[in-house]
């Protein structure tokens, strides 16, 4: 097969990825007698129409640690805030711990109205976790605590790093850069 035939397969299967993880293709013999692969329905003069699915074919990462993903489907956790000092560290102790969590502003208008029927009081911050469990005042053990009981991991797994290097460490790379090649050379061997 020609190298610019499969340039332009690689083209058109890169597209339809990046398009859709399940997209419909198509496979046809134009009117000049090349065979054509595209995402678009094939004109009305094309022959040998094949339609193609590509399938999915990818690969979901999160960050967050199965364990989290499940409490976190299991015991939301909402955080009931003003912005205070105390409502600061509650917001702090909640990332820290990598909890994914929803934040409800009661100084705005709606946040003030879901606060008042959660708890019948304008006090915060308050922490909820799952339906029933309503945390009022910030207290770090007790939050812990509950945060522990719906099944959150204590920690966020940290990303692999390398260690910090001093400057005496670091040695500046010195590449050879291969000279251009001559005129007339250069070309792929098949």
């Amino acid at each position: 097969m020609p190298v610019r035939t499969l340039i332009a397969l690689s083209l058109v299967a890169a597209a339809a990825f990046a398009g859709s993880a399940s997209a419909e293709l198509y496979r046809y013999v134009d009117a000049d007698g090349r065979v054509v692969y595209s995402d678009q329905p094939p004109p009305a003069s094309a022959k040998g129409v094949e339609p193609r699915t590509l399938n999915d074919n990818v690969i979901e990462t999160d960050p967050l640690p199965l364990a989290a993903q499940q409490a976190a489907k299991n015991f939301p956790v909402t955080l009931y805030t003003f912005d205070c000092q105390v409502c600061k560290e509650a917001h702090a102790l909640l990332a820290k711990r990598g909890i994914p969590f929803e934040t409800v502003i009661v100084t705005e208008e709606k946040g003030a109205e879901r606060l008042k029927a959660l708890t019948g009081k304008q006090l915060g911050p308050v922490l909820q976790v799952g339906e029933k469990q309503v945390l009022e005042g910030y207290n770090a053990d007790r939050w812990q605590a509950a945060l522990d009981d719906a099944g959150y991991p204590r920690s966020v797994p940290k990303l692999r790093r390398e260690p910090p290097r001093t400057a005496a460490a670091v040695k500046p790379k010195v590449e050879e850069v291969p000279p251009p090649p001559k005129p007339g050379t250069g070309y792929p061997v098949y």
